[in-house]
């Protein structure tokens, strides 16, 4: 179990550097007069959010294979990353 919190926790931490979130997270701090209620606010949106992933995924997965879903998401991310590079997104 705690390897599964640590990785998750590796894997998700990375992935939100520089990300679109932690660029307008550090937009409203820079914004506000108190940086806590940024940090509370952009936290509780973070477990607000996975807390939803987590429950779609274990909806989801009931009916679609977990390949497919994983395979879906890699191509959606491909396509993503060629939209952010063309100017697109």
């Amino acid at each position: 179990m705690l390897r599964v919190i640590f990785t998750t926790f590796i894997i998700v931490f990375l992935a939100e550097l520089g990300d679109k979130t932690q660029l307008q997270t550090m937009l409203l701090a820079t914004q506000s007069k108190s940086v806590w209620p940024v940090f509370i606010g952009s936290s509780l949106a973070l477990i607000l959010s996975s807390l939803v992933g987590v429950f779609a995924a274990t909806y989801i997965t009931k009916y679609i294979n977990p390949q497919y879903l994983q395979m879906a998401a890699g191509v959606l991310f491909i396509i993503i990353g060629f939209l952010t590079l063309s100017g697109k997104l």
